[in-house]
């Protein structure tokens, strides 16, 4: 999936707005919190998301995860 580039410009106090169209594919809504990670050369923004277990619920199924735990207990 090849998506355009978009620009944002930052206000004198630092605030940015995030282009509608991200905000939308991402399910960002007015007050969820982000992470910004800088690793020197580039920046990442992360959504964080307000109950991380319930969007991990279900990510697992499939799985065999508690023969996997079981495997990795025996050695």
């Amino acid at each position: 999936m090849e998506v355009a580039p978009m620009a944002s410009t930052v206000t004198r106090r630092g605030r940015v707005e995030i282009p509608a169209e991200i905000m939308e594919r991402h399910g960002i809504c007015p007050g969820d919190r982000l992470a910004w990670v800088d690793d020197g050369t580039s920046i990442r923004v992360i959504p964080m998301l307000a109950d991380p277990i319930a969007a991990l619920r279900g990510r697992g199924q499939g799985e065999r995860l508690v023969e996997r735990l079981l495997q990795d207990r025996r050695v």
